[in-house]
């Protein structure tokens, strides 16, 4: 098992987004944290076997009404989550897009 960051910018926020993280996650047994952040991105925390993340993050760019941008991808120490979450961010103060 391993766990990766990713931040994914792009028309990412009001448009579905973390619930549609959230189905691929839960399809593929990753567990993880999914939030809105301040400046627009999305940030996620994903753990599960090497292969299935590297399937899951391939998977993020097909979310219909999202328009990704770029996405960072960073392994970081391993962490422990009972299932894949949303958790409710403040997400972008401005309404541009």
């Amino acid at each position: 098992m391993k766990s990766i960051e990713i931040f994914i910018s792009g028309r990412v926020q009001r448009v579905g987004y973390r619930a549609c993280i959230r189905r691929i996650a839960t399809d593929l047994h990753v567990t993880g944290t999914v939030i809105n952040l301040p400046d627009g991105r999305v940030k996620i925390y994903a753990t599960a076997e090497p292969m299935i993340l590297e399937k899951f993050v391939s998977m993020i760019y097909g979310c219909p009404r999202a328009v990704i941008r770029d996405v960072k991808t960073f392994e970081i120490p391993r962490m422990v989550f009972n299932d894949f979450s949303i958790i409710k961010g403040e997400g972008r103060l401005s309404t541009e897009l």
